[in-house]
């Protein structure tokens, strides 16, 4: 395996890290006081009138982070194929996310960096990899 594509295998068990620590945040400590003020949360009964909404999204971050994360598994283990194809889905689907947040408005511009940076290196070190890898 190139050095490119193990940079994006990094990146994408970094970027599936990143998305289990918001799922943390989203699902299992969204009352608390320092998870409120991060995401803007203004009262404890806000925090509690979107705690199932927060819980529901926190999921999806955790199922994103998953499929990142087996796919480098795969990829190590010998299933290249089923292993980038979830590698890619995933870390685009994360990047798709980010790119939302981002559109929502400005105060969740920096919230979306963190979100894609890693998917959006893992994709691009994924496609040069694969691209010198095929020449």
């Amino acid at each position: 395996m190139s050095v490119l594509l193990v940079i994006s295998g990094v990146c994408a068990v970094l970027a599936g890290l990143v998305h289990v620590y918001i799922f943390f945040l989203e699902s299992v400590a969204w009352t608390s006081p320092r998870v409120r003020r991060a995401f803007g949360i203004a009262s404890e009964s806000e925090a509690q009138a979107t705690r199932s909404l927060a819980f529901n999204q926190g999921f999806y971050n955790l199922f994103l982070a998953i499929g990142a994360i087996l796919g480098v598994v795969l990829v190590l283990a010998g299933n290249g194929a089923t292993g980038w194809t979830l590698v890619v889905f995933s870390t685009a689907s994360m990047l798709g996310a980010a790119v939302v947040l981002a559109g929502t408005g400005r105060r969740y511009l920096n919230s979306a960096f963190v979100q894609g940076s890693l998917p959006l290196i893992t994709l691009l070190f994924a496609f040069i990899g694969s691209t010198f890898t095929a020449a």
